[in-house]
């Protein structure tokens, strides 16, 4: 993005974006949206400086693979802005930051199981929804997934647009509504023709949409998906396929990838690790920034699990780089309990919070280890799940005073699932997710 005298006035949301910083009780909130999660050395070194020096120095991992940067200085804003523009971590046109909400795979052209490198083709919708203004009017919220079929894919958040590439060629993609890559497609489209599709759906989208519609599954709440794709097939020069009958999503593990993990370019390998509840510091980001450059290609990739990937290193290198991480206070394997916990910021950082969600979070990791039970588990200070984009196997729910009513997640039941238990503080529900968790019981 090219330096302004000016910056853009962004529109009012309660999203945070690069240009627009959302006020919290511990600060203003940055959020930097990441072209695929990958995010480069440079930028990287940048991000970390201006958390330093225009910010408390935390970094938050989000659940959509961007970046937040939290504790932003009123007086700072404007220069933190500039120096992330400056470092091209902007969009491309001022005013398209909101709607470049397009989700891969953290592996992407890396997956050893992939059918197609989606790199190239969320290229071309980045820019579709930057250099086309009509889609500006898009909600902050409103996301699109492109999965090509790679084993490391979070599958469990729901967008409102998604497409799932075939196995073979030539290559096509099925595509669906307001759901998720395993779920039921309305259609098939030659990867050429996406980009056309995409754009068709979304002036469609809008073009149909009432103020209160500002998601998919808002609008097909009042037009059927057969009737929506109709009007999308009217924009469109050639006809869109039916759906194959007889093939399925192999569902990947929902687990966030720790350790190393094989590349399809031969001798290389991915080397993961968690950020501890979703955060690090600017010093944790110039250090994982340093092994990235030494052992790898320089680039980070952060994920949807709130984790981060250092890609294309040396097979022999990878047990290093994954010690050096684990030295740096990252965590690098599955059986560590916070490995396990989701928390939002709570009611040190959000007025919604009800309870301090990450310093219990700490309590119950402490009372799992004890017991050796590693459940998964969201921590969440209220009822809008903002750590969590999908349903976790148990939901602990703050309902104030200290005390969570904890859920567990339930085929056919409504938003966090089954309640378990009368509502309890952190020591008991630590308690009781040791006990029935190891037991494998899952009711009180």
């Amino acid at each position: 993005m090219p330096p302004m005298t000016e910056l853009p006035v962004p529109r009012p949301s309660a999203c945070p974006g690069l240009l627009r910083i959302v006020q919290a009780l511990d600060g203003g909130i940055c959020r930097i949206k990441l072209p695929g999660g990958v995010l480069a050395a440079n930028q990287a070194r940048v991000i970390a400086e201006a958390a330093q020096h225009h910010a408390s120095g935390v970094l938050e991992l989000t659940n959509r693979s961007n970046l937040q940067i939290r504790g932003v200085r009123a007086e700072s804003e404007q220069d933190l802005i500039r120096a992330l523009l400056d470092a091209s971590l902007g969009p491309s046109v001022a005013d398209a930051d909101d709607v470049r909400n397009l989700m891969l795979s953290p592996a992407a052209g890396l997956d050893r199981q992939q059918h197609m490198d989606t790199r190239p083709l969320a290229e071309d919708l980045l820019a579709l929804l930057q250099d086309n203004r009509a889609l500006h009017a898009l909600s902050a919220k409103f996301a699109i997934q492109l999965d090509g079929g790679e084993s490391l894919c979070m599958l469990e958040h729901a967008h409102d647009l998604w497409l799932r590439a075939l196995p073979g060629t030539p290559q096509q993609l099925v595509f669906g509504l307001a759901g998720y890559p395993t779920g039921k497609p309305i259609g098939m489209v030659a990867a050429t023709d996406a980009v056309q599709l995409v754009e068709a759906m979304l002036l469609t989208f809008l073009e149909c949409a009432g103020p209160e519609q500002s998601r998919m599954r808002q609008l097909l709440e009042c037009i059927p998906a057969e009737e929506l794709l109709r009007r999308v097939q009217a924009r469109l020069p050639t006809a869109l396929s039916p759906v194959p009958a007889n093939w399925q999503r192999q569902t990947p593990a929902a687990d966030a990838p720790f350790g190393i993990v094989a590349q399809r370019q031969r001798g290389l390998a991915i080397v993961a690790a968690s950020a501890p509840l979703g955060r690090i510091d600017a010093g944790q980001l110039h250090a994982v920034t340093e092994l990235a450059q030494r052992h790898g290609d320089g680039s980070l990739r952060l994920t949807p699990w709130q984790s981060l990937l250092i890609p294309n290193v040396q097979i022999h290198e990878a047990d290093n780089v994954l010690a050096a991480l684990r030295q740096v206070g990252l965590l690098t394997y599955r059986a560590a309990p916070l490995a396990n916990l989701i928390a939002c910021t709570g009611s040190a950082g959000c007025a919604r919070g009800l309870a301090d969600t990450k310093h219990d979070a700490l309590e119950l990791a402490a009372c799992l280890q004890q017991h050796g039970a590693h459940p998964h588990v969201h921590l969440s200070g209220c009822s809008r799940s903002c750590a969590a984009a999908h349903v976790a196997p148990y939901t602990l729910l703050a309902v104030g005073d200290g005390r969570y009513q904890l859920y567990e997640r339930a085929a056919n039941v409504a938003g966090f699932g089954q309640p378990l238990a009368p509502p309890m503080n952190i020591d008991q529900a630590g308690a009781w997710l040791a006990q029935h968790h190891a037991t494998g019981r899952t009711h009180a």
